[in-house]
C-alpha cells in the first residue's frame, strides 16, 4: 500500500470468514499491507483451514477476544447476525476503533449499528458489490474487488476520520468507491440484486415444479438467466427479510411489466410485444455499455 500508514489499520478483525471475509484478507496481503488479521467464527475446524491457507494470521471463536484489540472489525457474516454480532461486542471493543461491514442491506440497519457502537466505536457502512453464486473461503481471491464498484452509506452521524479510511481501504483494493445515503442503497439495489434472485430461484422453482425432466434440457439461456439461484438460501433468504419493503416494491413494479407482456401475448399482439421485448434489449445493452466503458 502506498497511501499513509495512518489511514490502514494494524490489526483487523474479520467477523466471517466467507468469500467476502476471505477475498479481503487475501486481497490485503496481496497488496503488502502491514495488517495483523484475526478471523471470527463459530466452526473452528473452519477457521483453522483459512488459518492453514495463509488467509488468517490468527482466529478464534470468542467474540470478546475477536474484537478486543482490533484497530477496524469487518461485518462479513450474513446481514441478519450484525445487530446481535455487534451488540455482543461493543463492551470490548477498542476506543475509536471502526466497524465496518460488506452487507448488501443498509436501510435502517445503518442507523441500529450507529447507535450500538455509539459511544464505544465508529461505524461506516460499506457494500464492495463483488461475488458470486460461490460461497466459503475457498472460494476467495485476492482480485475479487479489483475493478469493481464500493458503495458506502455515509449519514449525518458518520465519523469523517473513519469514512476516509474505509474509502482509502477499499479504493487500496482496485475499487471505484461512491457514496449513497442507507434507503437509496436499498432501493437501488433491490432492483439490480436483491429482486433478480428472487425471480431466478422463483423461475427455477416453477421450471422443476411443471417436470423435474425439462431441467436435463436446460442450455446456456438458462443457464445464464438462473446462475445466481445457486447462491446460498441461508444468505438470501436474510438479505430479502432485511430488505422486504424495497424488494416487495420491486416486485410491483416487476408484476405490471409482466403483464403486459402476458397480456400482449395472450391477445396475440405481436406489435405490443416486440416494442417491450425491444425496450428491454435497449435497456439491457446499456448496462453493458457502462461495464465496458468502466462508468
Amino acid at each position: 500500500m502506498t497511501d499513509s500508514p495512518r489511514l490502514f489499520p494494524g490489526k483487523i478483525t474479520i467477523f466471517g470468514v466467507g468469500l467476502l471475509g476471505g477475498s479481503f484478507a487475501l486481497a490485503l496481503r496481496a497488496r503488502g499491507a502491514a495488517v495483523t488479521i484475526t478471523g471470527w467464527g463459530r466452526n473452528e475446524e473452519r477457521l483453522r483451514q483459512a488459518y492453514d491457507r495463509g488467509i488468517l494470521d490468527s482466529f478464534t471463536t470468542d467474540a470478546a477476544d475477536a474484537c478486543r484489540d482490533a484497530d477496524l472489525i469487518l461485518l462479513a457474516t450474513p446481514v441478519d447476525t450484525f445487530r446481535d454480532s455487534v451488540a455482543g461486542m461493543c463492551r470490548h471493543l477498542k476506543p475509536g476503533a471502526i466497524v465496518t461491514d460488506v452487507g448488501s442491506v443498509k436501510g435502517t440497519l445503518v442507523s441500529r449499528l450507529e447507535a450500538l457502537v455509539s459511544g464505544h466505536a465508529r461505524f461506516v457502512g460499506a457494500h464492495p458489490i463483488a461475488g458470486g453464486e460461490a460461497s466459503g473461503f475457498e472460494a476467495a481471491r485476492a482480485d475479487l474487488f479489483e475493478g469493481e464498484r464500493c458503495i458506502i452509506t455515509p449519514t449525518p452521524k458518520t465519523d469523517r476520520d473513519a469514512l476516509r479510511t474505509v474509502t482509502a481501504i477499499w479504493e487500496s483494493l482496485g475499487m471505484a468507491v461512491e457514496q449513497m445515503s442507507p434507503d437509496r442503497h436499498d432501493e437501488v439495489f433491490a432492483r439490480v440484486s436483491h429482486f433478480p434472485h428472487l425471480v431466478a430461484y422463483a423461475l427455477v422453482n416453477a421450471v422443476a415444479g411443471h417436470d423435474g425432466a425439462v431441467l436435463g434440457y436446460a442450455g446456456s439461456g438458462f443457464r445464464d438467466t438462473t446462475r445466481i439461484a445457486q447462491s446460498s438460501p441461508e444468505l438470501w433468504s436474510g438479505i430479502l427479510m432485511a430488505n422486504r419493503d424495497e424488494v416487495l416494491a420491486a416486485g410491483s413494479e416487476f408484476r405490471k411489466k409482466f403483464e403486459q407482456i402476458m397480456n400482449a401475448l395472450a391477445a396475440e399482439d405481436r406489435a405490443s410485444l416486440k416494442a417491450a421485448l425491444a425496450r428491454a434489449q435497449t435497456a439491457r445493452a446499456s448496462v453493458q455499455n457502462r461495464k465496458a466503458t468502466g462508468e
